[in-house]
């Protein structure tokens, strides 16, 4: 942020009102080293005001300032505010900085991994650890004055952003929301809902970047400008130098590729070569556009892009940054144990680090994420190769963002960047206070065109889509909290239903408008000698009988056609009916295939070979002789075709008349029965039958449309409490809720409120049926890894598991899921996932006491990609997951001691490295 320059008269009046107004600003403000921006002054007015408020506004534009006055205000009132965040790297973040503010005295930390000064009256936490404080009706909740919600667009996670919406719609009344988003184009469409479900909200919108972005493309060795000007509507201009470097560009290297002597030759594609790395690296150096961060959409990339640096000998860092990082790496990495630092690849990480490289993955170590975290912040790390992973949450601003590619893997297919996407990744461009401007760079190639990076670049509609709907376990808390009625009422009171319902708003619109015309379509086929929509809806009764007709006696024709083809032998002489080929032929090979319809390849008596089909026969084919056939015919020999031809008219066989008629519409009583109908209805001899027709016609067409939106529209009203009533349900048939499921909540159902997680059904279904008793903590921790455990999509690696009590439990867990599964779909439910038994044998024998490096090696002798960091994710998950179990069935029983011994056995090593 800019620093605090010397005030005018002006803005020093300003300051006294402000002071006199809102003093609890001006206290938060007196000790800032900046000065506020006009949307940060509105929202903390707005929130001394006792308003709750909403924070649109660019990546670096300084929304958590907000967040932090909330803070200042619940200290300064003895109330407490609680500061959530979407990752718990983020909460860390968070945390450090309020400590540094605060003192460690008055700030807290609560997460998965985290828990630290708990009962402090500022805590930060993750979202889902305030979704279950409020499920559980936690002591800690008292005194709660302020919630701060950052990232709060997290909410479109189709993952993760139901917890956002259940806090929101279950905080206490008197609670203040601060929530904070990035630039989303329907601000005002979720400040409405804020509105609706917490009270008064101030909404809050800055579109101002506080650094500038400036475009780039590099083509080849030359950076260029994306955009130059603006055109006469105003909007930003393609480079025009740029479109003819371009140009030029593809051209020589479509001469070079086909050689010098051809005109116009196609472009070789894949032997272009975009400059190295190194060169694009050096190439930012040198023009002072360091640090930076490279997007490369892959991990391995990643990795190997640190390495193809390190190994070309460049060096970013002097000597002095050398000391500070190893200084920074030591403090970081020091719980981490000896032994394990080979296998880690540590010495090679904190090479590439002194040199001013790394990389920054979900797959890598979280000790090495967040030391690459601080030092980039620092400025000691100079490039980071990143996955989009980066992009979401944590603070690592840069001066200039390079991305490789617009293209990116899904796990499914590769497919374009969208433009919320590129936004998103290039908005980490401009350090704010730092930097006069940011940078994004994007590589060219052949197939980049321009103008579609500069349509992602200026686009700026990112809608905020809800994925909120109702679980297993929400439904189960809801009922017990509130009951059905009211539960189903808290959820209609959601943003996802709030949005369903303003869909359904112009299809509303759209069907009245419908129905005016169908008055109107009505009165244009008014008949006066009767009623002509009965008359209309005869003909297309009639209509639709004969087409019925018509298909089923092609259908049947064609099963003739086919089962007599299959009664085909070789040498039997046929005659073709129709088309170029009629005549007769000679059946060289029937062609029969098992799997379709028979293909006989013939020769006719004009000397043509080919395959028939059951569409050259409309009516059954019958052998009319034979021909003796030598063992082997070569079709291809106009000889032997000229000889069989010859055969074949020597035979004196002729081809056959039609046969008898067969049955066709004519023969159909109930057709016959409609004609008759329909002649005798009065309006069939009106003079202006058929334009009474046409209307009618319209009028069926915009009944069928209408009937359609009608459909649309029920189905989208009430749709989450519908969804509602299915899950209760099924959970009533399984004994969860008792009474219909309206009020009471049973023991199995009490388990269920407490276990978290994409599986929690068939977790409790576990507990339920005693699946995990009588394990030991190891196969404890491998079995209930395949609750939690996703392999990656791309992934072709199959799970090994240990033997014995392992595969026993693993496969009554997998016909525990297929039941229920089955349940799922007669309820017309999303079903639960598949269990996934990949992390199985690693966590089993890293919970029995194997190295690090024993589990990693095994993992990827057997195929699987496995690395330290995503090791250390899953683990960690694992840990989540039995902690709930020891709580649901108590640490005093077997199985709850187990559970917690198990634990104990994961939590060592890397796994326990940066927790507590």
């Amino acid at each position: 942020m800019a620093a605090r320059p010397s005030r005018t008269p002006a803005e020093a009046f300003q300051a006294a009102k402000r002071r006199s107004e809102s003093p609890e600003l001006a206290e938060f403000t007196s000790v800032l080293s900046f000065e506020l921006d006009p949307f940060q002054i509105q929202a903390c007015e707005a929130l001394e005001a006792g308003h709750g408020v909403l924070v649109c506004a660019p990546t670096g534009a300084g929304k958590t300032v907000v967040g932090e006055f909330a803070v200042h205000l619940a200290l300064a009132e003895g109330r407490k505010c609680f500061y959530t965040t979407p990752i718990k790297a983020l909460s860390n973040q968070k945390f450090a900085d309020l400590t540094a503010r605060y003192g460690a005295g008055k700030v807290g930390l609560l997460t998965g991994d985290s828990s630290i000064n708990g009962d402090a009256p500022i805590v930060v936490m993750t979202t889902e650890v305030l979704r279950n404080m409020l499920y559980a009706g936690s002591n800690a909740l008292k005194g709660l004055q302020y919630v701060v919600m950052d990232e709060v667009h997290y909410l479109a996670d189709r993952f993760r952003g139901a917890v956002w919406e259940e806090v929101i719609l279950h905080l206490p009344e008197q609670v203040r929301l601060v929530s904070l988003s990035a630039t989303v184009s329907n601000a005002e469409e979720f400040g409405e809902w804020l509105v609706e479900v917490r009270g008064d909200t101030t909404i809050v919108v800055d579109e101002h970047r506080p650094v500038p972005l400036w475009q780039h493309m590099l083509v080849g060795p030359r950076m260029m400008d994306l955009f130059i000007g603006e055109d006469p509507l105003g909007e930003a201009r393609i480079n025009p130098h740029l479109l003819r470097r371009i140009e030029d560009t593809t051209r020589m290297h479509a001469w070079q590729s086909a050689g010098r002597g051809k005109r116009r030759p196609p472009i070789n594609r894949s032997r272009f070569k975009p400059p190295s790395r190194i060169d694009t690296i050096q190439r930012l150096d040198g023009a002072g556009l360091l640090p930076a961060i490279v997007f490369v959409f892959s991990r391995a990339g990643c990795d190997a892009a640190v390495m193809q640096c390190a190994r070309s000998g460049v060096r970013l860092n002097n000597d002095a940054e050398v000391v500070e990082i190893r200084r920074i790496v030591n403090a970081r990495t020091r719980d981490l144990p000896e032994g394990d630092l080979g296998v880690l690849g540590y010495w090679e990480w904190r090479d590439a680090l002194e040199r001013g490289f790394a990389s920054h993955h979900a797959g890598l170590l979280p000790a090495f994420k967040e030391t690459v975290e601080e030092l980039f912040v620092r400025g000691l790390v100079k490039v980071v190769f990143a996955t989009e992973t980066l992009a979401l949450g944590i603070n690592m601003p840069a001066r200039t963002v390079v991305l490789e590619r617009l293209v990116k893997y899904n796990g499914e297919a590769h497919v374009d960047l969208t433009a919320g996407e590129y936004t998103q990744l290039t908005g980490r461009a401009g350090r704010r206070g730092i930097d006069i401007e940011g940078h994004a760079v994007v590589l060219w190639q052949p197939g980049v065109d321009p103008k579609q990076v500069g349509g992602l670049a200026s686009t700026r509609t990112y809608p905020l889509k809800s994925s909120f709907k109702p679980g297993y376990n929400m439904a189960v808390n809801l009922v017990a909290r509130l009951g059905a009625e009211a539960a189903r009422g808290l959820l209609e009171q959601s943003f996802a239903q709030f949005q369903a319902d303003r869909s359904v708003v112009g299809v509303s619109r759209r069907i009245e408008r419908n129905r005016e015309a169908l008055a109107g379509y009505a009165e244009s086929m008014t008949c006066h000698l009767g009623d002509f929509a009965e008359y209309a809806e005869m003909r297309r009764k009639l209509t639709d009988r004969e087409k019925s007709l018509a298909r089923q006696n092609s259908s049947a024709r064609r099963a003739e056609a086919a089962a007599s083809l299959e009664r085909l032998r070789k040498g039997d002489v046929i005659a073709v009916p129709s088309g170029r080929r009629s005549g007769l032929a000679i059946v060289i090979d029937p062609g029969l295939d098992p799997m379709g319809e028979p293909r006989p390849l013939v020769i006719t008596e004009d000397r043509w070979a080919g395959r028939l089909s059951v569409a050259d026969f409309p009516h059954p084919v019958e052998s009319l002789g034979r021909v003796r056939l030598p063992k082997q015919v070569d079709i291809r020999s106009p000889r032997s075709r000229r000889d069989l031809a010859s055969t074949l008219r020597s035979t004196g066989i002729s081809a056959p008349t039609r046969g008898k008629r067969r049955s066709g519409p004519d023969d159909d009583a109930d057709l016959a029965a409609l004609r008759r109908a329909l002649r005798a209805h009065p309006c069939h001899g009106c003079q202006d039958r058929e334009a009474h027709a046409r209307w009618a016609e319209r009028y069926h067409r915009l009944v069928s449309e209408t009937q359609q939106l009608e459909q649309k529209v029920a189905a989208t009203t009430h749709s989450l409490a519908r969804n509602f009533d299915r899950i209760r349900k099924l959970l009533t048939e399984r004994d969860y809720l008792a009474g219909g499921g309206e009020h009471e909540v049973t023991p199995h159902g009490r388990r269920l409120a407490r276990l978290y997680g994409e599986s929690d059904l068939l977790a409790a279904e576990c507990l339920r049926n005693g699946v995990w008793e009588g394990l030991t903590p190891a196969e404890l921790a491998a079995v209930v890894s395949a609750l939690v455990f996703e392999a990656r999509r791309d992934s072709p690696f199959e799970a090994r598991v240990p033997q014995g009590a392992v595969t026993d439990a693993l496969a009554q867990t997998a016909q525990l899921w297929a039941d229920l599964n089955e349940d799922e779909r007669r309820h017309k439910l999303d079903r639960t996932r598949q269990p996934d038994a990949g992390f199985a044998w690693p966590v089993f024998r890293w919970a029995r006491g194997e190295s690090l490096e024993r589990v990693l090696t095994a993992a990827e002798s057997a195929g699987q990609e496995l690395t330290a960091g995503d090791f250390v994710r899953w683990c960690r998950q694992v840990i989540d997951l039995l902690d709930q179990i020891k709580d649901v069935v108590g640490g005093d029983s077997d199985l709850g001691a187990t559970a917690a011994q198990a634990v104990s056995d994961i939590r060592r090593g890397v796994v326990a490295a940066g927790t507590s």
